[in-house]
């Protein structure tokens, strides 16, 4: 089946906003790992999950996400010998569903941060912003 508007994995997280009020949810949290091919395969088999998609990712890297249609877990394997291999096994970052992207860009904005790495994608938008604390938030919207 092609995937359309609405039997794309971000549909789900759509319904989860709008349960939601139209406030923010919990779509992914991002984890860099040393072999995302072999805890995609943990997750699968452990807790019944399934391989969402998979790909090239930032960086050269390569990224499985793993989950049900609603929120789920990034496995993240950055190239050999790329420094942010460092931070495997520690979270890089935590991905937020909205309902209206650019509004909550401007509340981004208007709060000191600077949002960065937009992208149009099928079959959403994004982009991403650092917290004071350092942590990176991904706010995806698939309205």
């Amino acid at each position: 089946m092609a995937e359309t508007a609405t039997t794309h994995p971000g549909a789900a997280m759509n319904e989860v906003v709008d349960a939601a009020g139209g406030q923010a949810a919990l779509e992914h949290v991002n984890v860099t790992t040393s072999s995302a091919q072999e805890t995609a395969r943990l997750l699968v088999e452990v807790f019944g999950w399934r391989i969402r998609w998979q790909g090239q990712a930032k960086l050269g890297g390569h990224s499985i996400h793993v989950g049900t249609t609603g929120p789920y877990v990034v496995l993240y394997t950055p190239p050999q010998g790329l420094d942010e291999a460092a931070g495997v096994g520690q979270p890089n970052h935590v991905g937020l569903c909205v309902k209206d992207l650019s509004a909550t860009e401007e509340k981004i904005r208007a709060a000191g941060y600077e949002p960065y790495a937009h992208a149009d994608y099928f079959p959403g938008r994004r982009f991403y912003f650092r917290d004071k604390g350092g942590v990176e938030f991904e706010v995806v919207s698939y309205s």
